[in-house]
């Protein structure tokens, strides 16, 4: 089995790089291979842009699905897009590693999506979900956020994490990929200045002790549901008898709040 890691933090003496490696080392103890992209050491470009495309199907002007699909179809995606789907295939489990910035992942990871999963190469219309490119692999989010568990508590300040992450597991299983449970990393702390120094180290080594003995059990994990594509209508909304997995996708316009 092999793992792959992207790792979306400018520091390379993170918290989140010292979890990614503390996860590598935990796979390989149970017999996995690894393998690791760290985007800002990489140089990593997040910004698609016509300067990437050496043979661009117009010089006028950029759009950038029709670039990709016309790069992925003549065999000329960028080196650093064509090298990481390669690391993608290889993985039979995916782990993004990166922290909560403004409720969101870094512009960084984001770019990645942007970037690496290129229409034609990453995804098209026929080519998604159960059909998708990484049918077969799983993929898993390792998240490090500030605050509490009880802040991100369907009823915390933070906001419901569930509903907070679903949009990047979305990205995952739109590509095929089998989503697992994300690991969440609750209170590593902006420059862990708010607590005594002790309950920080303790806290962090126990969070490293979790994903440590979490991730060899990967496949056991509880898998998070997306609808197949059968379960939409021709007008892309969902089918009267498919189930609900989310309250991003449901029957009823309006949510009972109370």
């Amino acid at each position: 089995m092999h793992a792959h890691f992207v790792v979306a933090h400018p520091e390379p003496r993170s918290f989140n790089a010292h979890l990614a490696a503390a996860g590598a080392a935990a796979l390989a103890a149970a017999g996995w291979t690894t393998s690791v992209s760290d985007l800002y050491a990489m140089g990593f470009d997040p910004c698609e842009r016509a300067e990437h495309f050496v043979a661009p199907l117009d010089t006028r002007r950029f759009d950038a699905q029709a670039e990709q699909r016309h790069a992925s179809e003549g065999g000329t995606l960028p080196p650093v897009v064509a090298e990481e789907l390669a690391r993608l295939d290889r993985a039979d489990l995916l782990v993004l590693q990166y922290p909560m910035w403004w409720h969101l992942p870094p512009a960084m990871l984001k770019g990645w999506f942007d970037r690496v999963f290129a229409y034609g190469a990453g995804y098209t219309s026929s080519k998604r979900f159960e059909d998708g490119r990484f049918v077969g692999r799983r993929a898993m989010l390792s998240v490090t956020v500030g605050t509490s568990r009880e802040t991100y508590m369907h009823d915390g300040r933070s906001g419901d994490i569930d509903l907070m992450l679903w949009p990047v597991n979305l990205n995952l299983a739109y590509v095929g990929y089998t989503v697992l449970e994300p690991f969440v990393a609750y209170g590593v702390e902006a420059a862990l200045r708010y607590s005594e120094p002790g309950i920080i180290e303790a806290r962090l080594r126990g969070i490293v002790e979790a994903l440590r003995a979490e991730l060899p059990q990967a496949g056991t994990r509880r898998i998070v549901p997306f609808n197949r594509k059968a379960e939409w209508g021709a007008d892309g909304r969902i089918v009267a008898q498919a189930p609900v997995h989310s309250a991003f996708v449901r029957r009823k316009r309006d949510l009972a709040l109370e």
